[in-house]
C-alpha cells in the first residue's frame, strides 16, 4: 500500500509525495496531513487511535475480524473499505449505527475499468474466471456471500457448472421453455421467469438460457416463443395458477402452432424445488455458462423463504423447477413412444452386420491369376 509499485509512494505526483517514516509507521504530506499504518494482524494496536479516513487492503482476508471492529469504534467517518466476507461487511452496519446517521457509501469499480494498466497476458489469463463465483468477486467487485440453509451454494452451482469451451454439450434428447408469468406488468412488478433448459440421455439436465425479466404480457410471450424457436424446443411449460388460460391464449397469438404444456402449483414453493436442489446435489443439473441474476436467487432461497420479508419473488428459480419437473420428476404424456423410438434404433445399430472381409485367393487358383492380371503383375512364363 506504501511502497509497492503500485502504492502511495510510486504513484504520488511531483510535489506531492509523502514523508514515509517507517520506524513509526508514518506518512506526511507537504500540506500537513498525516498517515499511520496498521496490521490487521494486530487489532488492538487500533485501540485508541482516532481517525478520519481508512484504507482497509483486502479486508475479506483478515483473520482477526475484530481489528475492523476496533477500528470501527476509532472512525469519525468511514470513506473506504475492500471486503466481502459477512462477518466484515456487517461491521459496516454496526459502523453507520456508532456514526449516528452517517451512511456507508459503496463504489466499486471492476477489473475491465483498470484493463489500460494491466499487461494483455495477465488479464487473458484471468478472463477464464469470467463466469465464476470467484470471477465475479475478482473481476467485477461483486459482494456475494452464501445464506445459510440455502437449497444452492454457489460453490455448488460452480462445481456443476459445465464449461461449452472446453467440452461439447452432449445431444439433448428433450429441450423445454419454462415460463413463470408475472400477474402485473408495472415497474414494481414481478419479473415473468423464462428459463430455457434441455436434458441428455443420461438424465442430466441442462440450463440453455435465462430470459426472464419484467415484460408486457405480449413481450413475455415473444420473448419465450423466440427462445423456442431458437432453441428448437419440444414444448413451452407455463405456470397457469394465476393467468389461467389466459397465458395460453398469449401464446398463441403470437405463435398457435407450439407445443404448450400447463402446469399448477398445487404445493408450496420449498416442497416443489427441494427434488430440484437434490439434482443438483447429484451432480445432475448443470449450467452452461453463467446466470448471475438466477443463481443470486438459488444462493438466497432458504426453506423459510419469505417474500414479503425480501421484497421479491424467486421467479426465475420457480421457472427453473418447472423446466426441471417437467423433464426430470414429472413424465411427460406419451414420453414413453420417445424413449422407445430411442431404444429401437440402439437396438438396430447394434444389430447391423459388418460384410465379411474379402478372402485372399490361394496362389495358383483361378481367382489368383485374375488378380495378378488386373494388377497388371503376371509372371512371364518359364
Amino acid at each position: 500500500m506504501v511502497q509497492g509499485p503500485a502504492g502511495i509512494l510510486a504513484t504520488a505526483p511531483p510535489g506531492r509525495k509523502p514523508l514515509y517514516q517507517p520506524s513509526v509507521r508514518r506518512l506526511t504530506w507537504p500540506n500537513g496531513a498525516i498517515a499511520t499504518t496498521f496490521s490487521a494482524e494486530e487489532p488492538e494496536r487500533l485501540r485508541g487511535p482516532q481517525h478520519d479516513t481508512a484504507w482497509c487492503d483486502e479486508a475479506a482476508a483478515w483473520r482477526h475480524p475484530e481489528a475492523f471492529d476496533m477500528l470501527a469504534f476509532g472512525m469519525r467517518r468511514t470513506r473506504a473499505c475492500s471486503s466481502r466476507r459477512r462477518r466484515v461487511r456487517s461491521s459496516l452496519s454496526v459502523n453507520s449505527w456508532l456514526m449516528k446517521g452517517v451512511g456507508v457509501v459503496v463504489t466499486r469499480g471492476t477489473s475491465y475499468q483498470n484493463v489500460g494498466n494491466v499487461p494483455p497476458q495477465v488479464f487473458k489469463r484471468v478472463q477464464r474466471y469470467e463466469g465464476t463465483r470467484l470471477g465475479r468477486q475478482e473481476l467485477l467487485a461483486e459482494l456475494l456471500d452464501d445464506v445459510p440453509g440455502a437449497l444452492w451454494s454457489r460453490g455448488l452451482l460452480d462445481a456443476t457448472r459445465w464449461p461449452p469451451h472446453e467440452k461439447p454439450l452432449p445431444e439433448l434428447i428433450r429441450v423445454v421453455v419454462a415460463i413463470d408469468p408475472a400477474t402485473t406488468s408495472g415497474e414494481e412488478s414481478d419479473e415473468t421467469g423464462i428459463i430455457v433448459a434441455g436434458k441428455d440421455a443420461r438424465g442430466h439436465v441442462y440450463v440453455l438460457a435465462d430470459c426472464s425479466g419484467r415484460y408486457q404480457p405480449a413481450e413475455w410471450a415473444k420473448t419465450a416463443i423466440a427462445a423456442y424457436h431458437t432453441h428448437e424446443a419440444d414444448a413451452v411449460v407455463a405456470e397457469v395458477n394465476a393467468g389461467g388460460e389466459m397465458v395460453q391464449a398469449t401464446l398463441r397469438m403470437i405463435d398457435r402452432n407450439i407445443s404448450f404444456n400447463a402446469v399448477h402449483a398445487s404445493r408450496g414453493k420449498v416442497v416443489r424445488e427441494q427434488p430440484i436442489a437434490q439434482i443438483y446435489e447429484e451432480g445432475r443439473g448443470h449450467h452452461v455458462g453463467s446466470f448471475a441474476k438466477l443463481e443470486d436467487q438459488m444462493a438466497k432461497f432458504t426453506i423459510d423463504f419469505d417474500r414479503v420479508a425480501l421484497g421479491y419473488s424467486p421467479d426465475r428459480v420457480d421457472a427453473l423447477v418447472w423446466a426441471f419437473t417437467d423433464l426430470l420428476v414429472a413424465p411427460m404424456a406419451g414420453e414413453g413412444i420417445y424413449e422407445l423410438y430411442r431404444q429401437q434404433v440402439v437396438r438396430m445399430e447394434a444389430a447391423k452386420v459388418k460384410p465379411p472381409p474379402t478372402p485372399t485367393p490361394q496362389p495358383g487358383s483361378m481367382e489368383w491369376f485374375q488378380m495378378m492380371h488386373n494388377c497388371q503383375q503376371l509372371p512371364q512364363a518359364g
